[in-house]
């Protein structure tokens, strides 16, 4: 599976960002897609996630209520929207797939190569 993620940049706090994520080559519909977030110096941080088959999602408390995770049809293209966002939110932020429907990131079996996120307070 390859996963590449992109729709990074630069945005000021209470702004908004869209992230996608596209997956290619094998990957099993009944699979995850999850999306992670790693700021300098700090361990990789569970986002949320979403399954391929179905719309359930899965978000961890220090976003839910501004960012969402949807999915195209096909589950191949994840987005993660990013709203209300802060300073704190700055990251390098990740897709990854797996077969579970988990905040570890050690379930997850494919990573893409992560899209630079930057908050200016």
């Amino acid at each position: 599976v390859q996963l590449q993620a992109s729709g990074g940049g630069l945005v000021q706090a209470g702004g908004s960002l869209r992230l996608s994520c596209a997956a290619s080559g094998r990957i099993f519909s009944s699979w995850v897609m999850g999306w992670f977030r790693q700021a300098p110096g700090k361990e990789r941080e569970f986002i949320g996630c979403i399954r391929r088959n179905s719309y359930s999602t899965y978000y961890s408390d220090s976003v839910k209520g501004r960012f969402t995770i949807s999915r195209s049809s096909g589950g191949n293209t994840v987005v993660l929207q990013m709203n209300s966002l802060k300073p704190e939110d700055t990251a390098v932020y990740y897709c990854a797939a797996g077969p579970s429907f988990s905040g570890i990131a050690t379930d997850y079996k494919s990573w893409g190569q992560g899209t630079q996120v930057t908050v200016s307070s």
